[in-house]
């Protein structure tokens, strides 16, 4: 008998040490493009366009220099101003309407949610001409408060959707006992409900910050000079003289450091929300 276990929890340490192996080849080639972009960044223009590549090429802060010569910092500030703003407003909006479609569920709340869902089936490019065309009348365009709504309204199924899921887990009773001691609507979303799902509410925020953060598409046609944002000011490194990669090496790596921070500083958050999310 004891021989059997021990075959069995044999078994199952290997079984462990192959997942553990298989994760970190996974990980790996995720992060290798990561390190290698990094590593071209510090490139001279002349040893990143070399093929095969240089590794072993001298480092030198060039292609850093050039980018913080063309100016970056307004399009970084349009773009932190349109991604806070409209993850804020995403919370604001989505935290009351997914208490009603978990906790205080409203009259067909699978439909609403069904709703909130069928506006991500919409591709993004068919919307664009008429919301080009309603910018333009009402002279909105190159305006950072036209991308903070539309981020907004693009960003609030999903946190509705990523809210509710969390909020399904939170305890009756102490709604129950809030109740009891006399706690308004708002009073027990503020001081009961949302301490408890504050893991949650850090995740919906960050991934709403994300694709905020990352989005293209309307930035680049809703907006000119002065309300553009890093993705947009990234393609004006591609050029009719060329791509100069270390420079865009470099330019990529300085957008990216605000998300990497925020998802370095929600990272505990950003875990545990999503155990609270995924466990019945």
């Amino acid at each position: 008998m004891s021989g059997q276990i021990t075959i069995v929890t044999g078994r199952k340490k290997r079984g462990g040490v192959l997942l553990s192996g298989l994760a970190w080849i996974v990980g790996l080639l995720f992060v290798l493009p990561v390190l290698w972009m990094l590593l071209t960044s510090f490139h001279s223009e002349e040893d990143a366009a070399k093929n095969p590549p240089d590794v072993a090429a001298p480092l030198t802060l060039d292609g850093y220099r050039s980018f913080f010569d063309t100016g970056p910092w307004p399009s970084i500030a349009n773009s932190l101003t349109a991604s806070i703003l409209s993850t804020a407003l995403v919370i604001l909006l989505a935290f009351p309407a997914a208490y009603a479609l978990s906790i205080r569920p409203v009259r067909k709340w699978t439909d609403v949610l069904f709703f909130f869902l069928s506006t991500k089936m919409l591709p993004v490019v068919a919307g664009l001409l008429p919301i080009y065309l309603f910018a333009q009348s009402v002279g909105f365009l190159d305006n950072i408060w036209l991308l903070i709504i539309l981020y907004t309204s693009m960003n609030l199924p999903i946190a509705v959707w990523m809210l509710r899921s969390f909020l399904s887990e939170v305890p009756v009773e102490i709604l129950e006992a809030a109740s009891v001691d006399g706690a308004n609507l708002v009073r027990t979303l503020r001081s009961v409900v949302a301490p408890v799902v504050t893991p949650g509410i850090a995740s919906a925020a960050l991934i709403c910050f994300i694709f905020s953060w990352n989005e293209l598409l309307f930035a680049r046609v809703l907006t000119g000079t002065v309300a553009q944002t890093a993705p947009v000011f990234l393609t004006g490194f591609v050029t009719s003289q060329g791509l100069f990669l270390a420079k865009v090496c470099a330019a990529s790596i300085v957008v990216s450091l605000p998300v990497l921070i925020a998802g370095f500083a929600a990272q505990d958050k950003l875990v545990q929300g999503l155990s609270l999310g995924a466990v019945k």
